[in-house]
């Protein structure tokens, strides 16, 4: 597949990450925020798995930040 957005086990309650809102997938505007919950269920996800933030914003993951 090639995805090179992060897989569920890479992800976890606490981390940083980088989304994308839906309302924002056009023009490509990011939030930056700590995951509270991972909503997608599935391994991998070709846009990237969705998330809950600790701020209530949900998103797909673009990217953990170290």
């Amino acid at each position: 597949m090639g995805s090179s957005f992060p897989t569920r086990n890479q992800l976890a309650p606490g981390l940083t990450v980088v989304i994308i809102e839906k309302h924002n997938q056009k023009t490509g505007v990011e939030s930056t925020g700590v995951v509270d919950r991972i909503l997608t269920h599935s391994f991998s996800h070709p846009h990237g798995l969705k998330v809950m933030l600790t701020d209530g914003k949900v998103g797909r993951v673009k990217r953990v930040v170290s």
